[in-house]
């Protein structure tokens, strides 16, 4: 199996070490080089072309930003998907890092389990051992769609809903019928993802749910699927708002 071959752009040698320990003897990832240096990263771009850029937005000399808008003007084989990893986790940063290119967005201090899942989701031969099998047919795009509807919606992406409202849609995506098992099923499977209980899945989805109408942003919500769904008191349950939005990715040919 081919590694995926991965770049750090990070002025935190703490980090950048964290990930070369973790990294070292993984049998999926290849860490090739870190730097701080937001221009010495578009160089090891250029020569390595790696699948994954794990970039922070404040780098000296050119920020993130900056980076991957230097990154889009490349005229190479393969340009990287960027993972952005930042302290920065404001709403408009987040915004705007995924609407700059980046295809995932992690607030610091980051779980290092959780980001080499969001590696491997760029990877198209990942052993089948290695994950659910809810997640066996993953979609290109369908990560980066869901991050925008979220930011859209205001869920921000540092709570950990975000995260299993994410894997919910997915699971629903891949199999329609989990959703009339969402106690039984659902929840625990995410909740087996991510080491903790059900109780906390169903919790944290139904916070993020409760922050984006808290938010007041339920026309964006109602533009997401093109009609008047539901009034700033008229929330969703978790199982039907997993169930639109899976259903809507899915029309789209998720």
């Amino acid at each position: 199996m081919t590694k995926l071959k991965v770049i750090v752009a990070d002025s935190d040698k703490e980090f950048c070490n964290l990930l070369r320990d973790s990294f070292s003897d993984d049998e999926q990832i290849e860490l090739l080089a870190a730097t701080d240096s937001g221009v010495d990263a578009i160089e090891k771009i250029q020569r390595y072309q790696p699948d994954v850029l794990i970039s922070d937005l404040i780098l000296p000399g050119i920020d993130g930003f900056e980076l991957m808008a230097r990154i889009r003007k490349l005229t190479i084989a393969k340009k990287p998907k960027i993972i952005i990893v930042s302290r920065l986790s404001g709403e408009n940063f987040i915004s705007k890092a995924l609407g700059a290119g980046a295809a995932y967005f992690m607030a610091k201090p980051v779980d290092i389990a959780t980001l080499h899942e969001r590696i491997l989701d760029f990877s198209n031969n990942r052993p089948q051992n290695a994950r659910p099998s809810a997640y066996s047919a993953r979609r290109s795009g369908l990560d980066e769609k869901l991050s925008n509807i979220f930011i859209t919606v205001g869920i921000p992406a540092h709570i950990k809903g975000y995260q299993y409202l994410r894997e919910a849609i997915k699971m629903s995506i891949d199999n329609p019928e989990i959703i009339n098992s969402i106690t039984k099923k659902l929840y625990p499977g995410i909740a087996e993802r991510f080491n903790t209980s059900a109780s906390k899945v169903e919790r944290a989805i139904r916070h993020a749910i409760e922050v984006a109408w808290n938010r007041g942003k339920i026309e964006n919500i109602n533009s997401i699927f093109g009609i008047k769904i539901y009034s700033p008191n008229d929330k969703p349950t978790n199982g039907e708002f997993i169930a639109l939005l899976a259903d809507k990715m899915i029309l789209e040919g998720a």
